[in-house]
């Protein structure tokens, strides 16, 4: 079974919104894996809170075949740098991981899946 690692902002860490619809989008997303067969594990972060390490650790738990990014980490301009250096965590700590982006918290499968299938 393919082993993937999904890496995002934990909602509940913002204050100026209801995280209560991300994190319903975040368990459709778990059950879309969980459809395909696919082990994920998720990696959510507070970017005020050390990040770096947690992604680190949760790199390290692996081998993943495919690491996602989400979107809220890759979209979002003040978060440019922070987007950079966990891309290059991965590239260190999962070299053999493929490196895939989601759009939403529904679609991170969908992501994986394009690095999973094989190419032809």
């Amino acid at each position: 079974m393919a082993q993937v690692l999904v890496i995002g902002l934990d909602p509940a860490t913002f204050t100026d919104w209801d995280p209560e619809p991300v994190h319903a989008a975040i368990a459709r997303g778990r059950a879309r894996f969980e459809e395909h067969g696919i082990d994920a594990a998720y990696c959510l972060v507070d970017v005020g809170q050390e990040p770096e390490a947690a992604i680190t650790e949760a790199l390290e738990r692996g081998p993943y075949a495919c690491v996602v990014i989400g979107g809220g980490i890759r979209k979002h301009d003040p978060y440019l740098e922070f987007f950079e250096r966990v891309v290059n965590l991965v590239r260190r700590h999962a070299p053999d991981a493929a490196i895939a982006f989601n759009s939403t918290p529904d679609d991170p499968a969908d992501a994986a899946l394009r690095w999973l299938r094989p190419r032809s």
